[in-house]
């Protein structure tokens, strides 16, 4: 069995696209229970988040995994085979482990080295044990890929701080607004991304910042512990006629700030004072309509692409320690799993080899017997010795077989001219 990773990402697709491809729990549940049924899926993870939906699956061999997954993907997700054409992608065997290995280490996001996606690879793991559809091959992945992303970050200034896409964001918003001091702010959501923006936009010393949630009471909790105003959200079409910048980063599934509600606030303005929205979320919680609106600037994902993707440039020498620690981690894992694989033959050779040294020792005990202890003893260390040191060139070469697929076969070429039962992987 093999892993085989596919999916899509912000590298190639759009917002549009990715927002009917994230996975809600219901999503989560039908995918788990398909690929229970799917012959060709031994495992699977599946991981969703805001710049990407990846399944990571253990399959038999590449081509009926990729129609499963690809399938799997399309139906969970209501897409057509011409839409996946172009963004979709995939990784097999060492490709897919550097793969994932890349995304936990921050290396494949939007942000680079953003450390979100460490805890959402993670939580992706848990999800799929806790389904059943994550075995002892995709859980020894993952672990190897938090492993990994948690060097990257100790180890180069790859990681990014924590409020990256924040500070993406309102770096633009500054641009647009002639700064940001004492400029009034609303922040809808109140959970971690609302949280970090509250904290940001005070360090750059904005007014007053009004946290509105969907539940009153998560925006209170909030607006206590960063000192902002706080309510519910039928208080936005207030809250946005009177605000210079809007952070928007819930996780509901619909648009939270409507077209018309932008075009109401505006309306009631003075001339000449722009009103920024920032848009955060997948899916998307402001309508693209808004753009059109005069006076608005609205910045989602999409629209922070160019200015991460210049930081990114920036920080080359970093980006090259880090996928330095991928290789390493990378070919660490390599050799782990080789060794899984080869355990089974390795054992049984060396089975093999003490029951036949017992065997002929037993055979010759009796001329053995005019030996002194001490003699027998060290006839027998020979016969052991010499057994050992036999085997254990085969079992060098063996280990060290880097070609795909080649440990398998000189695997069983093993097996089978010594005669060795050892199962079936």
């Amino acid at each position: 069995m093999a892993i085989l990773a596919l999916g899509v990402s912000h590298r190639r697709a759009s917002v549009e696209l990715l927002e009917r491809l994230a996975f809600d729990e219901d999503g989560y549940a039908k995918t788990f229970r398909r690929a229970e049924d799917d012959p060709a899926i031994g495992e699977v993870v599946v991981v969703s988040t805001c710049n990407r939906v990846e399944l990571y699956a253990v399959v038999p061999s590449f081509h009926a995994g990729f129609l499963s997954l690809k399938r799997l993907l399309m139906e969970t997700a209501g897409v057509s085979t011409e839409e996946l054409t172009e963004p979709l992608y995939s990784h097999y065997e060492g490709d897919a482990v550097e793969h994932v290995f890349s995304v936990a280490s921050g290396l494949d996001s939007m942000v680079l080295g953003e450390p979100q996606i460490l805890s959402q690879v993670r939580d992706a793991l848990r999800r799929a044990q806790g389904e059943g559809a994550a075995g002892r091959a995709l859980t020894a992945l993952f672990h190897a890929a938090a492993r990994t992303g948690r060097r990257v970050r100790t180890e180069t200034a790859v990681g990014a701080a924590p409020d990256a896409y924040v500070r993406a964001g309102t770096d633009l918003a500054a641009e647009a607004l002639g700064g940001l001091e004492g400029r009034s702010v609303v922040v809808v959501g109140a959970g971690g991304m609302s949280a970090l923006a509250v904290k940001h936009l005070r360090g750059r010393g904005v007014g007053t910042v009004r946290v509105l949630n969907r539940s009153p009471e998560r925006a209170r909790t909030l607006a206590e512990r960063t000192g902002a105003e706080h309510g519910a959200l039928d208080a936005l079409p207030f809250a946005l006629a009177r605000a210079d910048l809007v952070v928007s980063a819930t996780g509901a599934a619909g648009e939270i700030v409507s077209a018309e509600a932008v075009r109401g606030a505006v309306d009631g303005r003075g001339p000449g004072r722009p009103l920024f929205l920032l848009d955060l979320a997948v899916p998307r919680d402001v309508d693209p309509a808004a753009s059109e609106v005069p006076g608005v600037l609205l910045v989602d994902i999409d629209g922070l692409r160019h200015l991460l993707a210049a930081r990114e440039a920036e920080a080359h020498e970093e980006i090259e320690r880090a996928h330095a620690i991928v290789r390493e981690e990378v070919q660490r894992f390599a050799v782990r799993r080789r060794a899984d694989r080869l355990a089974p033959v390795i054992t049984a050779l060396r089975e093999r080899g003490e029951r036949v040294t017992a065997s002929e020792l037993a055979r010759y005990r009796s001329r053995l017997s005019s030996l002194t202890p001490d003699e027998q003893e060290a006839v027998e260390a020979l016969a052991r010795g010499i057994v050992s040191k036999l085997l254990h060139d085969p079992i060098v070469r063996l280990k060290e077989q880097t070609d795909p697929g080649a440990d398998r076969e000189n695997a069983a070429l093993l097996a089978a001219l010594f005669g060795l039962d050892v199962g079936s992987e």
